[in-house]
C-alpha cells in the first residue's frame, strides 16, 4: 500500500521508484511490487495522479522545491536498480535510452539525496558483485594451475585485490612467501585435504579492500572440518553447522545490539562493510588444528597488521583471546582503538567474552569518527 500523498514529488515503494512531474504525470521505475517476476528491462509504466508528492516507504520525503540534479539510473536484474555514483534521480522530462544490452537508462534533471541506509545498501550490492568477480578470477587461476598438473597455484597469484598489493609492495615475492607457497603446494599433493579451498585462501583481503578497512577481528587458523573454512575468521558458508565460537558471537550480538540469532554463519556481509576477518594462519590440514602454524603465515599476517597500523588511523582492532592480543605489540595504540576480551569458544566465553559489548562499542567509535557504523545483522 502506498503512503498518502501531500505534495508533488517522488515516491518509492519496496521495489520501484515513482517520479511525479509538475504536470501530475507519474512514471514508475522498476518492477511492480506485486510481481517479482517482472523484468527490470520492461520499461516504465505511466499513470495519472493529482500532482501530489509521496512520503517514501522508509519514512523520508522529497519535495519538488528541492534543488535536485540527476544522472543515471541503471537497471540490473540481479542487484536491482542502482543509482549512478552521484546518487541522484530526476523527475522532469523523463527520457529512456536503451543500451546495447537492453538495460534501460533514465536521464533526468532533478536530484534526490539518498538516505544513509539506501547508500549503504547500494554500496553493499556493489561490493557483493565485486567479491563474486574476484572469486571467479581466483577460481580460474586454480583451474589453470591444475590443468598444468600443479594442485595449488602460487600464493602470489591468489591475492588479486589491488589495494592490498599496493599496501604490501613486494611482500608476496619475499623468500619466506616463496618457501610458504612451495610448502602449501606440497601439502596439496598429499592425501589430506587442505582448507580453505585455494580460491578462498586470501578471501579476507580480496573482499575487504585495504582502503575500506574500519574494523579488524583477528582469529587463529581456519576451521579444519570439511566445508567449514571460507577464508574469513569465525565464518562458515551457509548450510554448514555453526561452530560454538560463532554461536557465542551471535549470542553476544543479540544481547549487545538486539539482533535476532541468524540462521547461518556466513560473515561476508561484515567483510564487505569494512570488517577484516583475519586469521593469523591462512591454511590448515583437515582435522589437524594448527598444522600449518609457524610455516610463514604469521609473518605475512603480521605484515598485514603492520601496514594497517602504519598507513591508516582510527581502525578498531577487536582482539579475542591471548593469541590475538599478542598482536598489540605491532599496533600503534596512539592511532588505533583496541577492544579486548576472552575468546568466544565454549571454554572461555562465559568467563570474559559475554557482555564485552564490542559490537556496540565499535559502532559508537565509528560514529564518533564520522564513519558509517557496521550493520552486524547478517
Amino acid at each position: 500500500m502506498l503512503p498518502s500523498r501531500t505534495n508533488r514529488g517522488v515516491v518509492q515503494d519496496h521495489k520501484r521508484l515513482r517520479a511525479v512531474d509538475s504536470g501530475g504525470n507519474t512514471s514508475w521505475i522498476g518492477s511492480s511490487s506485486s510481481s517479482s517476476s517482472q523484468s527490470a528491462n520492461a520499461g516504465f509504466d505511466s499513470v495519472a495522479t493529482n500532482g501530489e508528492s509521496e512520503i517514501l516507504s522508509d519514512g523520508w520525503k522529497v519535495h519538488s522545491e528541492q534543488i535536485l540534479k540527476v544522472s543515471e539510473l541503471e537497471a540490473d536484474s540481479k542487484l536491482g536498480h542502482e543509482v549512478s555514483p552521484s546518487k541522484t534521480c530526476t523527475h522532469e522530462g523523463f527520457s529512456r535510452k536503451c543500451e546495447d544490452n537492453g538495460s534501460p537508462k533514465v536521464k533526468k534533471d532533478a536530484e534526490i539525496q539518498l538516505s544513509p541506509q539506501q547508500t549503504m545498501r547500494m554500496e553493499t550490492n556493489k561490493a557483493i558483485a565485486k567479491a563474486k568477480r574476484i572469486q571467479k578470477i581466483c577460481e580460474e587461476k586454480v583451474a589453470e594451475s591444475r590443468e598444468k598438473g600443479i594442485p595449488y597455484p602460487k600464493l602470489e597469484d591468489l591475492l588479486v585485490e589491488r589495494t592490498w598489493l599496493d599496501a604490501l609492495p613486494g611482500e608476496l615475492q619475499k623468500p619466506y612467501m616463496e618457501k610458504l607457497s612451495q610448502f602449501v603446494t606440497q601439502e596439496a599433493r598429499g592425501t589430506i585435504h587442505i582448507y580453505p579451498p585455494p580460491a578462498l585462501v586470501f578471501n579476507a583481503l580480496n573482499i575487504c579492500p585495504f582502503d575500506k578497512v574500519k574494523v579488524v577481528i583477528i582469529g587463529q587458523d581456519p576451521y579444519h572440518g570439511p566445508g567449514q573454512a571460507m577464508g574469513l575468521c569465525f565464518s562458515v558458508p551457509k548450510g554448514i553447522k555453526m561452530p560454538s565460537s560463532l554461536v557465542n558471537i551471535f549470542k553476544e550480538i543479540q544481547q549487545d545490539v538486539g539482533y535476532p540469532l541468524p540462521t547461518h554463519g556466513n560473515l561476508e556481509r561484515w567483510a564487505i562493510q569494512g570488517v577484516l576477518l583475519l586469521n593469523t594462519v591462512l591454511t590448515v590440514r583437515e582435522h589437524q588444528a594448527n598444522s600449518h602454524a609457524k610455516r610463514g603465515w604469521e609473518v605475512f599476517t603480521d605484515a598485514v597488521i603492520r601496514a594497517l597500523s602504519l598507513k591508516k588511523s582510527g581502525i578498531i582492532f577487536i582482539l579475542w583471546g591471548n593469541s590475538a592480543q599478542e598482536k598489540i605489540r605491532i599496533i600503534d595504540t596512539n592511532k588505533h582503538h583496541i577492544l579486548k576480551a576472552a575468546h568466544p569458544s565454549g571454554l572461555s566465553a562465559h568467563r570474559r567474552f559475554f557482555q564485552c559489548r564490542h559490537f556496540s562499542q565499535a559502532n559508537k567509535i565509528l560514529e564518533r569518527l564520522g564513519s558509517m557504523p557496521i550493520d552486524w545483522q547478517i
